[in-house]
């Protein structure tokens, strides 16, 4: 069987500041850049993505692939109309040649452009408007996504991750060709059935690794060992401003109708429990100085909404602050650290200074955030350079394993006793090679502040004391209910 494949990853905080453009494809610097052809098969292969792991069962069944092109970006604000256009216009190219047999798309799954909510379903109807209803589409989806009426209908389907963090991202592009074999064997699409869940769940209570997400997914498996029935639950991204947000189970096989109902009534009976205990930054740093006084371990603080991987851009200085009012870095001098502050302006200036200079640095920006207002100030003071790197880290963290990263000229800046870990492109603080690669062991760390949401608990659940979750100002809600919502059914506004 000769199967076409492409990849288009993008996860939508419309309420954030920044839009992906082309370029936003293109610079590789969080994701791998823009690719056709066979450079796909040479950089895909083997990195814990969707497309890496459908390949690698594909070539097991002897399937023959025909890679057309692959586009991933940092979550941000909209997708603009031109990149999303030339994204589709790569693939649908490849489409319309034909040659193959089935279709294979690595998706995210909350991707919203300028001019189309739902960027997936447009791309999905877009190529079965090529090959007709006799060739078979199926896709893999992020457990985030907000999958919509119509990515079910035009795909013959879909399959989601089970595992926040994603670590399971290579195994979901293995069920998804489990699932495309399903469909050949059957000769027609199978049964389908979706159950939508009526309220939003925040991304912290998502995880995977804590109740109750973890117990649904146990659940999930078990559901679907008993029924045949290939089952899915995506919670969604919650910061998406259009009618489809939000969490949906659903399934493909002959008892699908049933399965997904009792799954969904088990989610919906758990409404209480999705949420989870989120400190403001003083807070949170007190409370990380009382438990550091006494550990042999780092305490882990997540700055989650100023998350590049959840649409922020990184550079929010609210947990700098208050760990520079409370006093960490003197207290742990040399032992306190927040990364990754994505700043050039003072990376370019510590690399213009050198390892052991000093500048004076006004490091982070005041950005609007989702309530309208400015998030903190610069963290003003004298800065001293204590790394440099040219930004190229190859991550070896169960997320992304093998994936090589290009972030720019990168600093390691010390300031009231602090380290900040300054990058020229953005990255979500996931593994702790983000750490090393400019000097810093976290392991012997008494405080890191990463900003990340739930992702970095893969590298960093080993060796913290303890994780806490901090809520400074910053582009990416917490609590979806506190979002300005104008598209979503104001029910489903009304979170856990």
């Amino acid at each position: 069987m000769r199967v076409l494949i492409a990849g288009y990853q993008h996860e939508t905080n419309t309420f954030a500041p920044t839009r992906a453009d082309w370029a936003a494809f293109t610079r590789g610097d969080s994701f791998p850049p823009f690719m056709r052809g066979d450079e796909m098969r040479t950089r895909l292969s083997g990195v814990n993505i969707p497309i890496g792991g459908f390949m690698d069962a594909a070539r097991s069944r002897g399937w023959q692939l025909l890679p057309s092109a692959w586009a991933g970006a940092i979550p941000s604000a909209h997708v603009t109309q031109e990149a999303f256009e030339r994204i589709a216009l790569e693939i649908l190219t490849d489409v319309k040649r034909g040659g193959f047999d089935a279709v294979y798309l690595d998706l995210h799954g909350a991707a919203v452009a300028e001019h189309v909510d739902d960027t997936e379903g447009e791309l999905l109807a877009r190529i079965r408007s090529v090959v007709g209803r006799d060739i078979p589409i199926v896709a893999s989806l992020d457990l985030h996504a907000n999958v919509t009426q119509r990515m079910l209908a035009e795909s013959d389907g879909l399959v989601a991750y089970r595992e926040y963090p994603h670590t399971d991202m290579a195994a979901t592009g293995e069920r998804a060709a489990e699932l495309l074999a399903r469909r050949v064997r059957g000769g027609q699409k199978l049964p389908t059935a979706m159950h939508r869940i009526p309220f939003l769940i925040p991304i912290n209570a998502q995880c995977t690794r804590l109740e109750p997400a973890r117990g649904v997914y146990d659940r999930l498996a078990l559901l679907e060992e008993a029924s045949g029935v290939m089952l899915s639950f995506a919670p969604g991204f919650p910061a998406a401003d259009f009618a489809e947000c939000g969490p949906l189970v659903w399934g493909h096989g002959a008892g699908a109708p049933e399965a997904v109902t009792r799954l969904a009534r088990e989610i919906e009976a758990l409404r209480p429990k999705w949420a989870s205990e989120i400190l403001d930054p003083v807070q949170a740093v007190q409370r990380a100085m009382g438990i550091a006084h006494r550990a042999s371990r780092p305490v882990v603080i997540a700055d989650t909404q100023d998350n590049p991987g959840a649409g922020a851009d990184s550079n929010t200085t609210g947990m700098l602050h208050a760990l520079s009012q409370q006093e960490a870095g003197r207290r742990f001098p040399g032992r306190v650290a927040l990364g990754l502050l994505y700043d050039p302006a003072a990376a370019q200036a510590a690399h213009a200074v050198g390892v052991g200079g000093g500048f004076d640095a006004a490091l982070g920006l005041a950005v609007p955030t989702f309530t309208g207002a400015l998030s903190d100030a610069p963290l003003v003071g004298r800065a001293t350079v204590s790394h440099l790197s040219d930004g190229r880290v190859t991550l070896t963290g169960p997320m992304m394993k093998g994936l090589t990263v290009a972030l720019g000229p990168c600093a390691r800046v010390a300031i009231d006793g602090i380290e900040v870990l300054i990058t020229s492109g953005k990255k979500q603080l996931l593994d702790r090679e983000l750490y090393r690669f400019l000097g810093i062991e976290p392991e012997t760390m008494k405080i890191l502040v990463n900003k990340s949401s739930v992702h970095f608990r893969a590298d960093f659940d080993g060796i913290a004391e303890e994780i806490l979750v901090a809520k400074a100002a910053g582009p990416m809600a917490a609590d979806p209910a506190d979002l300005p919502w104008t598209k979503l059914p104001a029910e489903m506004a009304r979170c856990p």
